[in-house]
């Protein structure tokens, strides 16, 4: 299995003490915010399942418990939103205007650990397939090509 070799990034905790602070509406807003059951899954694994794809979602055997898990096939899909798993970082990075030093660590911690999960699915023997939530809604055909086709060449193989 492939070693990840760099460096965990340290996020610091989101508490007062460290001075990091939140309004209620903004605590509000960010509690509902879901991690799994997103429009995107639901939209994408409904598709899949209309095609006769059948998967488990939220797979929690496998390294970052993938949104979308075929066995069969060992795909391992997940659906990335473009604020938590750093979209366009380098260009969208420098626009978060508070608490920075905590959405900064916090989000280049999660790209880290999207490419650890990846190493750790890849050394298993699976396809990881990563989209963003925009692809998911605005380009589904694309990536249901991809998806499609690395299942038809699974199948031959």
């Amino acid at each position: 299995m492939a070693a990840y070799k760099e460096e965990k990034i340290k996020v610091p905790k989101f508490e007062e003490a460290n001075g990091f602070y939140t309004t209620k509406e903004r605590s509000a807003l960010m509690a509902k915010i879901r991690g799994k059951n997103t429009k995107p899954e639901i939209k994408l694994r409904k598709i899949l399942w209309s095609l006769g794809i059948r998967y488990r979602k939220n797979y929690p055997k496998l390294p970052g418990k993938p949104d979308i898990v075929s066995k069969k096939y060992k795909l391992a899909i997940f659906i990335d939103g473009t604020f938590w798993h750093g979209y366009k970082w380098e260009e969208n990075r420098d626009k978060i205007k508070t608490n920075r030093e905590f959405w900064i660590p916090k989000i280049e911690r999660n790209m880290q650990r999207d490419r650890e999960n990846n190493l750790a699915l890849e050394a298993m023997g699976y396809k990881v397939m990563r989209f963003w939530e925009y692809e998911i809604n605005r380009e589904m055909g694309r990536c249901l090509k991809g998806i499609l086709d690395y299942l038809y060449w699974k199948q031959f193989s």
